[in-house]
């Protein structure tokens, strides 16, 4: 049996594309983690285009996506390897699932 999800958290980040196949290295460095230890975390997915890379990530509630954004996980390690990959400030939302 899978877990719903009822809420993500999406991060959107300008990386310049010399830098993509680093910052994907983050990615996939902390997604078991995330997914292992993050109370909640259901998915974490990451999307690439010209304009911007986006992390996708789903959870069980939107409670649970804000408290991930206090984490250490996040905050000591994630934002810490990704920071030097950044154009800009990411956008970081997150949105309850409706349905």
């Amino acid at each position: 049996m899978s877990t719903k999800v009822e809420a993500y958290l999406e991060i959107t980040m300008k990386i310049k594309e010399e830098n993509l196949s680093a910052a994907a290295a983050v990615y996939n460095k902390y997604r078991a983690p995330f997914l292992e230890t993050i109370e909640g975390a259901v998915s974490k997915q990451l999307l690439l285009r010209k304009e911007d890379v986006q992390i996708l990530h789903g959870f069980t509630s939107a409670e649970k996506a804000e408290a991930y954004l206090t984490s250490d996980l996040f905050n000591t390690d994630v934002v810490v390897e990704l920071k030097p990959y950044f154009e800009e400030a990411p956008c970081v939302r997150v949105y309850s699932v409706v349905g």
